[in-house]
């Protein structure tokens, strides 16, 4: 298993953060804000844990989205 990490800059604006948690990982607006404040405050934070196959294409959709959005998200994946 596999767990994708997001990690925090400087420039992406929290509302496309949590946006982006609700429509990639299906989290609802209170579960996508706190996972929002974690990565803003640590500097990085657990976004789910998945088989390779299903983190991996998670981590192509959200880089994908924020470059279309102009945005320097990060977003990895962890062996769990």
């Amino acid at each position: 298993m596999y767990q994708v990490v997001m990690l925090n800059d400087d420039y992406t604006p929290m509302e496309f953060v949590v946006m982006v948690l609700q429509q990639y990982f299906r989290m609802n607006l209170e579960a996508a804000t706190q996972i929002m404040l974690k990565i803003h405050h640590e500097g990085r934070a657990v976004c789910g844990v998945f088989t390779k196959d299903i983190a991996a294409t998670k981590v192509e959709l959200v880089l994908a989205a924020a470059r279309r959005a102009g945005h320097p998200l990060q977003c990895t994946m962890e062996a769990a």
